[in-house]
């Protein structure tokens, strides 16, 4: 791994992370869904109008349209639809810390879906990020979280792993600019019509909540996903996610120094047993002998 990879996989997991904290003061002042469906709009017409300004075209490959599909319905419509509805009752932290528990997912679909050996190394990460999960949602249900919210954000991994498991589609053939701003879109036009038919558009207005959604829509939403397809497309997609293990982390950090959140000793522990276990799982996969 180069060190312009590694500068890329830093910079995704710190925008990645800071997406819950930026989420978490734009649903406490509008309607989450209307207002995560606007955000991709502007952000999916940019990243359009930005790539055909580089001569990047919106003829796809059938492999790149289909996964820009899936990728757009189960990333941005499913998996941020369902944290931004569940993060009206739960912290930032909590969210992202399920939502950073997707390479263990990714690792136990590759083994049970698809055969793919992840030897001790790997069986032992799955059980650590295990263990550091229960120690995690024990400490935050005994302090009284969300049992509807928590189950959302378990809803949102399970797509994001579904979305994750067809990057690869996406991001073959070049194009990379333009299939972020048209998966985007796609998740616009979702978000749009459940958001417009099921919310009531009551926004309270502050310069907290707006530079909460430009923030949002610019950096996690535009660049982070940019730097992601990038990253793939440049050292594979089991390379790129061994960077998930920050998310945790940064997750934590972020959102007690910007929202105050409050951390316990269990919190910590859960969250440094996940991050070895999703770096443990990564490594496993990477040893793995190409078949």
């Amino acid at each position: 791994m180069d060190i312009r990879a590694i500068a890329m996989g830093l910079a995704f997991a710190v925008m990645w992370s800071s997406a819950f904290t930026s989420a978490r003061i734009i649903v406490a002042s509008a309607p989450p869904l209307t207002a995560l469906s606007l955000r991709f709009l502007i952000s999916g017409i940019l990243g359009v109008l930005i790539a055909r300004a580089l001569g990047q075209s919106w003829h796809l490959t059938r492999g790149q349209w289909r996964a820009t599909i899936i990728f757009g319905i189960c990333q941005n419509a499913l998996y941020l639809g369902l944290n931004f509805v569940a993060m009206q009752t739960v912290e930032a932290s909590l969210a992202a810390i399920i939502a950073s528990t997707m390479p263990l997912l990714v690792g136990l679909a590759s083994w049970v879906l698809f055969g793919e050996r992840i030897g001790p190394l790997g069986a032992f990460g799955l059980i650590a990020g295990v263990i550091g999960v229960t120690i995690i949602m024990g400490s935050r249900l005994q302090g009284g979280a969300d049992l509807f919210g928590v189950a959302l954000c378990v809803g949102g991994v399970l797509a994001l792993t579904l979305a994750t498991l067809s990057v690869r589609g996406a991001t073959s053939g070049g194009n990379f600019l333009m299939v972020v701003g048209l998966q985007m879109l796609v998740g616009s036009a979702v978000l749009g019509m459940v958001g417009l038919s099921t919310e009531t558009i009551e926004i309270t207005w502050s310069w907290q909540l707006i530079a909460a959604f430009v923030y949002t829509t610019l950096i996690p939403g535009l660049a982070a996903t940019l730097v992601w397809f990038l990253l793939v497309n440049r050292i594979g997609a089991i390379k790129a996610a061994t960077f998930h293990f920050l998310n945790p982390f940064l997750g934590v950090l972020i959102a007690a120094l910007i929202l105050g959140e409050s951390l316990g000793l269990w919190d910590m522990v859960g969250v440094v047993v996940v991050m070895g276990g999703i770096l443990a799982v990564q490594l496993s996969r990477q040893k793995q002998p190409a078949a």
